[in-house]
């Protein structure tokens, strides 16, 4: 069920209140604005009309893989379909769920958990990206596409998004990460993460990322900030 509203103050606010309310697992709330969107480590979402910004509920059962994993079916599921759009090629996954036009910042996913449910928040930017950030960002018509319909955009995600949360539950993580690893900026890309540089050396067995040092060392990242370097 995808739920539109024209305006709240963050859509992950409001399903983390529903989903402790009891709501199911497979809501989705579309703002066509927010007043108070937030990505990572409570950082503000610059939130303007022709944007997407929704959020899903899932709710956890035994025996299904780590739940910071969701991060990964979030990311795929959401290249998926934005690849679709854009074109083959143009778009790639940084760790652990960022949407990336080369070092530009196309879409940010947040996972936020309460009790047995996990809300995830998917902002992309369709037809507005921030110009006054630290870090560069893109949207599809900075790219040179036609920016998508935002509701268009989320029916799409949502079906990529219920296959790819069937696969990890039935399969477990192995399909979701090859996939991840597949759609992600190349083994040997230069990163900085954790204070210092390394080189992406893939994702370990549980979704971690792993950093290659020049000595050799290997440093397994869980959280944290990772930036495309050069």
């Amino acid at each position: 069920m995808i739920r539109t509203v024209a305006e709240t103050g963050s859509t992950n606010a409001d399903l983390l209140a529903e989903a402790q309310a009891g709501a199911p697992e497979g809501l989705w709330l579309r703002a066509e604005s927010q007043s108070g969107g937030r990505g990572r480590a409570g950082r503000s979402w610059i939130s303007p009309t022709g944007n997407l910004y929704a959020s899903t509920i899932i709710r956890l059962h035994p025996g299904e893989p780590e739940p910071a994993t969701l991060a990964l079916v979030a990311a795929i599921a959401l290249e998926e379909v934005a690849s679709a759009y854009a074109g083959p090629g143009k778009l790639q996954l940084k760790w652990p769920n960022d949407l990336m036009a080369g070092h530009a910042k196309l879409a940010g996913i947040l996972l936020e958990r309460a009790g047995d449910a996990v809300v995830i928040g998917f902002g992309v930017n369709l037809a507005h990206h921030p110009a006054d950030l630290d870090r560069p960002t893109a949207s599809f018509a900075a790219l040179g596409a036609e920016a998508p319909d935002p509701g268009l955009f989320l029916a799409d995600l949502a079906d990529s998004f219920a296959r790819w949360l069937g696969r990890w539950r039935g399969e477990g993580l192995g399909p979701v990460r090859a996939r991840w690893l597949e759609r992600a900026h190349p083994i040997g890309s230069a990163l900085a993460a954790a204070g210092s540089e390394g080189l992406f050396d893939g994702l370990d067995s549980s979704g971690a990322l792993l950093l290659r040092h020049a000595d050799g060392r290997v440093d397994t990242i869980r959280a944290g900030d990772v930036f495309l370097v050069g």
